[in-house]
């Protein structure tokens, strides 16, 4: 049976086949967590040529590991989350003092007048605030509130990303969830929100 057929392999099988010269398995593994990283970096930074740089080498650094991978320490996908995470946080550092403008570029025009351009428009400003304000959360707690509720990761697989404590989890996403809302919460009806519905 070819790997692709069979989903159920796991990420450190596949990690350790490519190890022993399996380039079918690197393929797999490729096609099954760079478009979870890619996601990660491009909220994280808000820039996609960039997040696509970030998936890259995320992806270059496991494959060099990969002969010395041991399984059952950690999780492929979390090792790779924190190697992600920690390429972006490079580079929103080396990027400090570059307007939200310039970091997010301008939101993309409309492709064609629908019906709804009104409502499109409102929720590419809400997207485009959304990225602001976790711009200005800090590094870590942005890290944190990504991880778990743009990116879905539970309190302890963010906490092995971070390499912190479930309590420090807990603390970072609920103070710039708090964060967020107070940045977004000023902006309501530039937004399009009203506070009746």
């Amino acid at each position: 049976m070819p790997l692709d057929a069979n989903p159920e392999i796991s990420d450190d099988a596949l990690l350790a086949q490519y190890a022993g010269g399996d380039r079918a398995a690197a393929r797999i593994l490729t096609l099954r967590l760079t478009p979870r990283v890619l996601a990660l970096a491009v909220r994280m930074l808000g820039d996609r040529s960039e997040a696509e740089d970030v998936a890259q080498e995320s992806m270059l650094r496991l494959w060099k590991m990969a002969p010395d991978w041991r399984p059952g320490e950690a999780q492929v996908s979390t090792w790779l989350y924190r190697v992600a995470a920690n390429l972006c946080t490079d580079r929103l550092r080396r990027r400090r003092g570059v307007g939200i403008e310039e970091a997010f570029g301008e939101g993309a025009e409309p492709a064609d007048e629908q019906p709804a351009v009104e409502e499109r428009m409102h929720a590419d400003g809400r997207a485009r605030a959304l990225h602001q304000a976790l711009s200005e959360l800090p590094e870590r707690q942005r890290q944190a509130v990504v991880l778990r509720h743009l990116e879905g990761l539970s309190n302890p697989e963010i906490a092995a990303v971070m390499e912190i404590g479930i309590e420090a989890v807990e603390s970072l996403t609920a103070r710039g969830k708090r964060a967020l809302v107070a940045l977004l919460g000023r902006r309501r009806a530039e937004l399009g929100l009203s506070d009746d519905g």
